[in-house]
């Protein structure tokens, strides 16, 4: 038998790019603190909280539960998530308006294979959406956003794009609150984003998996002013603590009916179907009740108390950066400390994060991985490094009135979180 070996052929789509940012700083965190470093995760984006024990009892009663089911889904769960939407939207769909995915990353993907047209996304957005495309053979298109706007796309920006070739088809995908920031749009932002979709035509994904976890629970969507033209990404990772599930949700207006079908056409030939139990469980969290409510209740506050600590305390230390409204994401910028980082060789987001986490044990996400410039000196850091169990045990006796000392609850709730952060504030003065 011959030694040689294969010549390995990639597809240009796939060559030079590398597995999900999101993914790596998790793998590579792991490696370090088993080789003994301590490890502060403000990289990986990974709700910290429990599933909820009522959906966790449905999935332990239908773990038996092992036939093949629709391709677009459980037909009661489907019903649950479109009374979901429709009850906080206030938007009018059915069951047959949704379709369940392994995940809403897949789905995202199906969508960017089945729809010709252009991806269109803000600058920062989520690491995956960009590569997405590039996989399927989409132009990309980033659209910048300012600072003072809380890195979220305008109506103006958008409109000035489509201007351009206004009878193009694209994609737009808004995701709030947002991955990386945390920011979130305000109705009137979102009625006027409404009114330049409609008038060029342009299939909005709205990606709220941070929906539930608005830091007030005042999300609001697109959806709302827009509903002939969008399409609402949910699903169980961020809100209900179970990322691992892999369990994700399109709903679409009845007038995208054929795209949904389309998605269904090329999910038979990949994905066929999403785990049963993984969707018995889903009934449940996408149904609600006291449990759940109580169980949002108590993480938002959570969240918000902690993000406005780590907020406060980077403000006071220089480091720009929106206040978050809801998710678990900060973006800070270290202009400030340009100077100073320059003189020890770092010069680009991907050098101050590397930097960081071998000289500290902090990791964050380098600008770079969300749109920006090497040279743009941004991060995303996730603020979600702490038992969420202990949290909710913490807060479930608490009522909003406790939650006024943000500093010292968010040293109680996410102890290693603060330290982390201020070990990062304290590098950058070194």
């Amino acid at each position: 038998m011959s030694n040689q070996s294969i010549p390995v052929q990639l597809n240009l789509n796939v060559r030079g790019l590398q597995p999900s940012a999101t993914l790596r700083i998790n793998e590579r965190c792991a490696d370090l603190a088993k080789n003994g470093q301590k490890v502060f995760r403000l990289g990986f984006g990974q709700s910290p909280f429990p599933v909820p024990v009522p959906v966790v009892e449905e999935l332990k009663k239908h773990a038996h539960e092992k036939d093949y089911l629709p391709v677009k889904g459980l037909r009661v769960l489907r019903e649950a998530v479109s009374f979901f939407h429709n009850r906080h939207a206030g938007i009018h769909t059915t069951g047959d308006d949704v379709l369940v995915g392994p995940g809403s990353k897949e789905l995202m993907f199906l969508l960017q294979m089945v729809y010709y047209g252009d991806l269109v996304i803000p600058r920062p957005s989520w690491v995956s959406y960009a590569p997405q495309a590039r996989i399927a053979s989409r132009h990309v298109y980033w659209l910048p956003t300012k600072p003072e706007n809380r890195w979220l796309l305008t109506p103006e920006g958008l409109d000035r794009f489509c201007q351009k070739d206004p009878t193009r088809p694209r994609l737009l995908i808004l995701n709030y609150p947002a991955n990386p920031t945390g920011s979130t749009y305000t109705e009137e932002e979102l009625k006027n984003m409404a009114a330049v979709a409609r008038r060029y035509n342009v299939v909005v994904l709205s990606d709220e998996i941070y929906g539930e976890v608005h830091h007030d629970g005042v999300h609001l969507s697109i959806a709302t002013h827009y509903p002939e033209g969008t399409i609402i990404s949910s699903g169980l990772s961020k809100w209900c603590g179970a990322g691992g599930w892999r369990l994700g949700t399109f709903t679409f207006p009845s007038s995208l009916r054929w795209l949904l079908d389309a998605m269904a056409v090329a999910a038979s030939e990949t994905f066929t179907s999403t785990s049963t139990p993984i969707q018995y469980a889903a009934i449940k969290a996408f149904q609600g009740g006291t449990g759940i409510e109580k169980y949002l209740r108590d993480s938002r506050l959570v969240l918000k108390t902690v993000g406005h600590a780590v907020s406060g305390f980077l403000l006071k230390n220089h480091v720009a950066h929106p206040t978050p409204e809801g998710g678990f994401y900060i973006f800070p910028v270290f202009d400030f400390y340009r100077e100073k980082l320059a003189k020890r060789g770092i010069e680009t987001s991907e050098e101050l994060c590397a930097r960081l986490l071998d000289e500290t044990g902090v990791a964050l996400l380098p600008s770079s991985d969300f749109g920006f410039p090497e040279e743009f000196l941004g991060a995303r850091l996730s603020f979600v490094d702490f038992d969420g169990d202990k949290a909710l045990e913490l807060a479930h006796e608490m009522s909003e009135a406790d939650f006024k000392n943000t500093a010292d609850l968010a040293e109680k709730f996410a102890p290693k979180v603060m330290q982390g952060v201020r070990r990062m504030v304290e590098w950058l003065n070194g």
